[in-house]
């Protein structure tokens, strides 16, 4: 499969667009921080290794939900390809960004085994108020990646890809987070889009090397004449 870049491209995609989803709704299940004090100092502290768990899984789902976003923007090549390309940028480089983000979270755990919780979030805000840290890691950046992600299925839509209820269902998960405060409701939403994410994903599987070639665009020789795909 490594020899073939068509098969290898094609699998990969799918497997990522299926598992990156799958594993923020996993991470957000088992963060402590969801179900317990909304101070993650005093949270994290409640159960250190759930902690850790969390951020590892967010990690590699918001690294791998990066990569992902390149499949489906390879699904705009023919239709769609202006907006395929602008919200391919915003998922990519919001999820990486996001993906940064999480190297406070052993600063936080550090600080709350050694602090009262008041303390510990006077120290954390400190920190990441810092403008390199806002405007750097934070802001508009931390954003794009919630946003872009329905966007960016939007166009794989607008593709013929897949059905409208697709972007929509990822647009209710991901957008309406915003509309709650971090804790069990975000659970719900963050595991709403697993199915169209998941659904999306399978078809790639599904839809064979020549379904996925065929959004390439043909060489041309010299003739003018298109020329084979290579294999």
């Amino acid at each position: 499969m490594l020899n073939d870049h068509v098969t290898f491209r094609r699998v990969s995609a799918g497997i990522l667009i299926v598992v990156a989803p799958l594993l923020q709704a996993v991470a957000v299940i088992v963060d402590p921080g969801t179900w317990g004090d909304d101070r993650e100092a005093v949270s994290f502290g409640d159960n250190p290794a759930l902690a850790q768990t969390q951020s590892v899984l967010y990690h590699w789902s918001w690294m791998l939900m990066a990569v992902a976003a390149i499949g489906l923007v390879h699904l705009t090549r023919h239709r769609a390809t202006r907006l395929g390309h602008a919200a391919g940028a915003m998922t990519v480089i919001g999820y990486m960004a996001l993906s940064g983000l999480l190297l406070s979270d052993p600063v936080e755990w550090w600080l709350g085994r050694r602090y009262p919780p008041e303390e510990t979030q006077r120290i954390l805000d400190e920190m990441m108020n810092l403008p390199g840290v806002v405007y750097g890691f934070q802001l508009p950046w931390m954003f794009l990646g919630f946003l872009g992600l329905p966007l960016l299925l939007v166009a794989v839509w607008r593709s013929g890809f897949v059905g409208w209820w697709v972007p929509a269902t990822a647009t209710l998960g991901y957008v309406g987070s915003f509309a709650v405060a971090y804790g069990p409701l975000t659970a719900v939403f963050w595991i709403v889009p697993v199915a169209a994410l998941g659904w999306t994903g399978l078809k790639v599987l599904r839809m064979g090397d020549a379904g996925w070639a065929a959004y390439y665009r043909p060489a041309v020789r010299g003739d003018g004449v298109p020329a084979p795909l290579a294999p």
